[in-house]
């Protein structure tokens, strides 16, 4: 599993990073636009990732315009998002408003911070990223 981990925090980098590296190649993105130019080079080089764990609150570009511009680079290229990366979110952000608009951009999944490990794995597990 080829992983991009976007997030400005560093402890929140390296607990993502820590979890998701024995699962194979793991990135990191300090912002949203950083995982765009990341997206773009790993697509363009014929390795895209299998996960995107994307945090909402990030500086230059937020999370929720990454995942739109994610999905809309995806589909620019014919592939449609059930086919594409598979993109959770990971942010602090619990609210209504916040999930539904990721949903409607579609992520795969999100997760409420603090991050929980188990919880965690079993979305991988459910979205058939891991054994």
């Amino acid at each position: 599993m080829k992983t991009l981990v976007v997030e400005d925090d560093f402890t929140s980098r390296l607990f993502l990073q820590t979890i998701l590296s024995p699962y194979g190649e793991c990135h990191i993105a300090v912002n949203g636009l950083e995982a765009i130019e990341a997206f773009c080079r790993a697509r363009d080089e014929g390795e895209p990732y299998d996960l995107i764990c994307l945090d909402i609150m990030m500086p230059e570009m937020d999370g929720q315009t990454a995942l739109q511009e994610i999905r809309r680079l995806e589909e620019e290229t014919g592939i449609l998002s059930s086919f594409g990366a598979k993109i959770i979110m990971t942010t602090a952000l619990g609210d209504p408003q916040n999930v539904m608009a990721s949903f409607r951009a579609l992520c795969d999944g999100y997760q409420v911070k603090p991050i929980d490990e188990a919880k965690l794995l079993a979305q991988l597990q459910s979205l058939g990223l891991i054994p």
